[in-house]
């Protein structure tokens, strides 16, 4: 079979180009997505394929961008929206969850619509373009939230997202955009259904629960721990955070005794807080360390370079706690 290199970024632009090339439901919109072809150059050669009716530039308000795309959804059309950042994502904050995650309890009638955007640290972007901001959505019922990894599932989780008849948020890593490159083979749809996490690595001795770029710091760590103590580490991401596969994230637990929980963003109020939770509820008799986590600190995310580094786990925090579970 053809096979042919793709980014990151390559991947969510095909899963856009061939979801609406197979269905002219589908549309997007958002903030210089046309001509100029996003912001990261995500959209880009779209409005040449598909017209100005399909891919909307909008004006300069996410609450309105969001606003639209539900009214479409209810009229029976597949909104994409793109947030420049996902930082941008506050002003549509009382709309998401006030309106799009609560329609289908009040009405039965879902808002199937797409919301993405760039995500995460990493790229000296400063505190206002760096956030990760999944912990804000995690306690709304209604909502699906996917923050894929790898190349495959930045298209087939986004493809996934746009067929599904509820809202979903889209946390694609900027880190990734185009550092990240897989080979995808040519002409085979790639769908991931959504709630289905994926083990990036097998080990028997400690889990590490992450999602998005965190899975490679971890699978770093992880490979370090192999060579240096002879210890395998099981890295499991999640890919969706809601919904959350559970069971994925206690089978590994129950056969290692012992996790380790890391994510990019601030420690307190975290997803890994809920994932702790998780583990205590369903495998607390199986540990044999306590449960640890590896996070960003709780500040803004700096601008300089060696102080944004000093906020984000790197590798050494990962196998500093690794080796303490490993020897608990």
């Amino acid at each position: 079979m053809l096979r042919h290199v793709t980014t990151y970024l390559e991947a969510i632009r095909e899963a856009i180009r061939e979801e609406m090339e197979a269905d002219p439901d589908v549309f997007i919109m958002g903030e210089d997505i046309g001509a100029y072809g996003g912001a990261f150059r995500i959209t880009e050669g779209l409005l040449a394929e598909f017209g100005p009716h399909r891919v909307i530039d909008t004006p300069i308000s996410e609450a309105a961008i969001v606003g639209a795309a539900i009214g479409a959804a209810h009229m029976g059309l597949k909104p994409v929206c793109e947030m420049q950042f996902i930082d941008f994502i506050a002003p549509a904050f009382n709309v998401i969850v006030n309106f799009a995650a609560k329609v289908r309890y009040r009405t039965g009638a879902g808002a199937g619509l797409v919301i993405r955007g760039p995500c995460g640290a990493g790229v000296r972007a400063g505190p206002f373009h760096s956030q990760n901001v999944e912990s804000y959505f995690a306690n709304v019922p209604g909502l699906k939230m996917v923050a894929p990894a790898t190349v495959r599932d930045a298209k087939g989780l986004l493809k996934a997202a746009i067929r599904d008849p509820d809202p979903v948020l889209f946390f694609e890593h900027k880190y990734l955009y185009r550092r990240l490159k897989d080979e995808l083979p040519a002409g085979e749809e790639i769908l991931t259904p959504l709630g289905k996490a994926r083990t990036h690595r097998e080990g028997a001795d400690l889990t590490i629960v992450t999602y998005g770029a965190m899975v490679h710091t971890a699978h770093e760590a992880a490979e370090r721990v192999a060579h240096e103590d002879g210890a395998e580490v099981e890295i499991i991401d999640l890919r969706s955070l809601q919904p959350l596969d559970a069971a994925a994230v206690l089978d590994s637990v129950r056969k290692t005794g012992r996790l380790l929980i890391v994510h990019e963003a601030p420690r307190f109020g975290g997803f890994g807080g809920e994932l702790a939770a998780v583990a205590c509820e369903g495998a607390f008799e199986w540990l044999d360390a306590p449960i640890r986590r590896v996070t960003a600190r709780d500040t803004p995310v700096p601008y300089a370079a060696p102080l944004e580094d000093a906020h984000l786990p790197q590798v050494a925090d990962i196998v500093s706690m690794a080796r303490e579970q490993l020897n608990y």
